[in-house]
């Protein structure tokens, strides 16, 4: 199998961080060959993105080194604590939302690890493999905190011709990157706080990527999101678990939490994921140390 991009992004990691090289050998599936047609193809398209940016593929994986400490860190500080170091929004917009340098690097290196990291990957596949089931005769998509545009872009290949796409990011670094990432001149950027998005269109389905944990009351986030969706609305979110980082406020203890919290907004779960960051066999999956992701596909109930 052609593992171009893989086998360079581990060489260049193995020379900064011969730690981190170790496990991502261990993760990645270079035996799986839709795993590294899925992760070629991007990072090809990755590359072209910031080449036309003005940057390479080695400034990503900084970026991306960079964001393995940042959470590494914070995992310590979870581990002695069992809270996450910020608790409002007020103060992640400070520290990373409203500082272009911090969210520059940080969303390159978000980006990249939605293939280096197994439980990213997994929900992606997730994603990928059951989206058809959701995205039939859909024409109006709206997008809450696209980040990179990763979505968007996979999304935007499944459906019709006839489509309104919208995506709502509170970062002007997010949205430009998403502009460059994303193949399509017909999405609506939108530079607003989602709780302040007022629009008389009604959505038939909804995306939000791991952008609960960054409020301060995600039960009325879902609650906004129902009243954007139409009658028979779907929505796709993912949010994680025991999961600190730098701009996480609101902890998650297990997915049971976020299930309660769509039933109350008005959501029941079509479809559902849990993914470990760990392997079964070296933790368990119910260690409350170990971040776990959960990701369902929404019917508005």
């Amino acid at each position: 199998m052609n593992a171009h991009y893989l086998n360079t992004i581990l060489e260049y990691i193995k020379a900064k961080n011969p730690m981190h090289f170790k496990k991502l050998k261990k993760n990645i599936a270079f035996d799986n060959e839709q795993y590294v047609t899925r992760a070629e193809a991007f990072f090809g398209s990755y590359v072209e993105s910031l080449e036309r940016d003005g940057k390479d593929l080695p400034f990503a994986l900084d970026c991306y080194l960079k964001v393995c400490n940042d959470v590494m860190f914070e995992q310590m500080r979870f581990a002695e604590t069992g809270a996450y170091t910020s608790t409002s929004f007020d103060e992640v917009n400070q520290r990373v939302y409203n500082n272009p340098e911090v969210m520059s690097y940080y969303m390159h290196g978000l980006l990249v690890s939605q293939y280096l990291w197994e439980h990213h990957y997994r929900i992606l596949e997730f994603f990928f493999n059951n989206m058809g089931r959701f995205t039939e005769q859909i024409r109006h998509v709206l997008e809450v905190g696209g980040g990179h545009g990763l979505y968007t872009n996979e999304v935007i290949a499944h459906l019709n011709a006839d489509y309104h796409y919208t995506m709502v990011d509170i970062s002007e670094t997010s949205i430009e990157m998403s502009k460059t990432f994303v193949k399509s001149d017909k999405v609506d950027y939108i530079l607003q706080d989602v709780y302040q998005y007022s629009t008389e269109k009604k959505f038939d389905f909804i995306i939000m990527g791991e952008v609960l944990e960054h409020v301060e009351d995600p039960l009325g986030l879902m609650k906004k999101l129902h009243s954007l969706g139409a009658e028979n609305a779907t929505a796709f979110i993912t949010a994680p678990c025991n999961s600190p980082a730098i701009d996480h406020i609101y902890l998650f203890r297990n997915p049971e939490e976020l299930k309660a919290l769509y039933n109350e907004a008005g959501w029941e779960v079509a479809l559902d994921l849990i993914a470990s960051s760990e392997s079964k066999k070296d933790v368990a999956i119910d260690d409350p140390l170990v971040p776990v992701m959960y990701a369902a596909f929404l019917k508005k109930k």
